[in-house]
């Protein structure tokens, strides 16, 4: 049987430096900004607070999503180098990377035939992509073989639970997700939409919190509900923000102290220039494996 390697793409909002000790190469989506665009290679060419810093100057970045050919450019050297590979995509319902990943496995299959070239729909974002990808690598280190793992991610991809709240609404405005009414409403008396990511993907408002204090006690809450084993859970937990330190660190610290048996310290990654062009600084979201799936 041969050996595989696992590719993801920037979209999973953890550190170049995390992907490298896996061992995982990751595919950059594009974010344009004072029309230049740039490749998003996790914060490697700028700093999260010069993006947002940018965006708090008045800058409207847009994004663009892999293309097949730089996904065929990743993949080649690892198909050449006689190894099989599980790609896992960001989810199919917040971008179309994932028909580039279909396009750039036909270009491989018909080049490498001999060669497994899987892709797999994370159906997620942000750090919990990063999370999912990480469970991923774990199992791979492990043992598991190509097969079992390609299946064991679909089985288990909405069990990754997402859960977000936005300060600036701004963005969410300019991408649909607010009304222009709702946001300046929402601006003025503080209100905070909490969203998740559902069965599709895609990012749903599912209740609204009055202020950040109870925005971040309203995902710890959300977690002490449905984390795998409850107070008891034992796997990794990710936080991502953007330039909401002070919040993030609130939020890890309550949960280091009311799950005792995490695998590990709770990781706080910037979110990254993709999603941030979207979002906006303002943003805090929370991630990790839930004993139920995701609905709608």
């Amino acid at each position: 049987m041969a050996d595989y390697k696992i590719t993801c793409c920037s979209t999973a909002d953890i550190s170049a430096e995390h992907l490298q000790k896996l061992g995982c190469a990751f595919g950059k989506y594009h974010y344009i900004i004072d029309g230049k665009d740039y490749a998003d290679d996790l914060y490697t060419s700028i700093t999260p607070a010069e993006f947002y810093g940018r965006i708090d100057a008045g800058a409207m970045p847009t994004t663009s999503q892999v293309t097949p050919e730089e996904l065929c450019e990743m993949f080649e050297p690892v198909l050449a180098a006689g190894y099989d590979l599980v790609h896992i995509e960001f989810s199919s319902g917040l971008s179309g990377g994932w028909q580039s990943a279909v396009a750039a496995q036909a270009i491989m299959a018909k080049k490498y035939p001999e060669r497994k070239v899987y892709i797999v729909d994370s159906l997620a974002a942000s750090s919990g992509y990063g999370l999912l990808v990480d469970k991923a690598c774990e199992l791979k280190a492990g043992g598991m073989g190509i097969d079992e793992l390609k299946a064991w991610v679909e089985e288990n991809r909405l069990r990754v639970r997402h859960w977000f709240f936005a300060t600036n609404l701004a963005h969410f405005k300019r991408g649909g997700r607010v009304s222009g009414p709702a946001a300046a409403i929402g601006t003025m008396l503080k209100i905070c939409p909490v969203m998740d990511v559902n069965s599709e993907g895609k990012l749903i408002v599912r209740r609204k919190a009055l202020g950040r204090k109870k925005a971040v006690n309203d995902l710890f809450e959300s977690m002490c509900a449905q984390a795998e084993g409850g107070i008891g859970y034992s796997g990794k937990c990710y936080i991502s923000h953007s330039m909401m330190d002070a919040d993030a660190a609130r939020l890890k610290s309550m949960i280091e102290e009311a799950f005792p048996s995490l695998n590990g310290k709770v990781e706080i990654n910037p979110i990254g220039t993709v999603i941030g062009s979207h979002t906006g600084p303002g943003t805090v979201a929370l991630f990790f494996f839930g004993t139920e799936k995701r609905g709608l």
